[in-house]
């Protein structure tokens, strides 16, 4: 492809203009259109670098090679639906879908067109998590705090869908053997939904998580960190910093414990994630967070909430 790729953002809300951003920073881009039904968000996103401010997004039928959406998560289906249909390349925020069916239905539309499919989960693309991912091969235990803030925002769905799935796509990416159990519980604080969140998952390999993750909190943390064999290894998401300690034998004497911060070349994680997206439509590969990846997250964060709900009723299972 050695035009520029015509690109639109559909869903110019608080993350939606954070694409719109930085897709007309990027080379090689024309960013043709930022669409919203309201009127006010999509001229915003003209003042931040579209071409051209929408409403409707019909009109982008045959004008886009590829389109981003970040509108509310019950409407992603719908709103994907015909582009891939016709073969345009698609980014979905997290979580992908509603329901595993409509992920399903969305899967086997970008397989059937050839259209590529990716899943906006961000912190894939975190420098500090992208250097940690090699060092990690075989946890035994890993430790997540995800805690902020309340949001205006995403309030359509739970802190598991809004928040926790973020770390649970994360631990799915390194421990890739089965979830045989799933311990959760949840509480609604400032709305009907459950604003915070802990899930304990044990894995077939033997490897537990602990998750926490709340939007109520005053104080924001972004954490995780892994424990292996003879290895620690921490991450804070938020200042990009990652720590690694070993254990070293030594003849004769006590183990040595030897480590420290690891270098890491910060930079912004939606940013790399849309240069990746864009790279895998022209260079016509799978990008590093496919449909299937965001299903799989999207099956774990609704067993979780599915055990909350089960906690809350009084019942128990795995």
């Amino acid at each position: 492809m050695s035009s520029p790729l015509r690109v639109a953002v559909v869903g110019v809300g608080h993350l939606g203009r954070h694409h719109v951003r930085l897709l007309a920073g990027l080379p090689d881009v024309s960013l043709v259109a930022a669409v919203d039904l309201v009127p006010e968000r999509a001229a915003a996103g003209v003042a931040a670098g579209a071409a051209e401010s929408l409403t409707d997004v019909g009109a982008l039928a045959g004008r886009v090679d590829a389109v981003t959406i970040a509108v509310p998560t019950a409407d992603h289906l719908n709103v994907a639906r015909p582009f891939l249909e016709r073969g345009v390349h698609v980014l979905v925020e997290k979580p992908m879908t509603a329901t595993l069916a409509e992920a399903d239905e969305m899967i086997a539309l970008a397989e059937a067109s050839g259209a590529v499919l990716a899943v906006g989960h961000t912190e894939r693309f975190n420098p500090a998590i992208a250097a940690a991912m090699p060092i990690v091969s075989s946890p035994r235990f890993i430790e997540v705090h995800r805690l902020s803030g309340f949001p205006e925002r995403s309030l359509d769905i739970d802190v598991v869908f809004d928040v926790m799935i973020h770390d649970l796509d994360i631990i799915l990416a390194l421990e890739r053997s089965e979830v045989i159990a799933v311990d959760a519980i949840g509480v609604p604080v400032l709305t009907s939904r459950f604003d915070i969140a802990n899930a304990r998952l044990r894995f077939a390999s033997g490897c537990i998580a602990n998750i926490t993750a709340s939007r109520i909190s005053r104080d924001k943390v972004r954490k995780v960190r892994f424990f292996q064999r003879d290895m620690y290894v921490s991450v804070d998401y938020q200042t990009q910093e990652l720590e690694v300690w070993r254990l070293r034998p030594q003849p004769g004497d006590r183990p040595a414990i030897e480590g420290g911060k690891i270098d890491v070349a910060h930079g912004e994680p939606l940013g790399l994630e849309l240069a990746d997206f864009v790279s895998a439509v022209r260079e016509r590969r799978q990008p590093r967070v496919s449909g299937r990846d965001g299903r799989r997250a999207l099956a774990l964060a609704t067993r979780v909430a599915e055990m909350i709900g089960m906690s809350t009723s009084g019942t128990s299972g795995t």
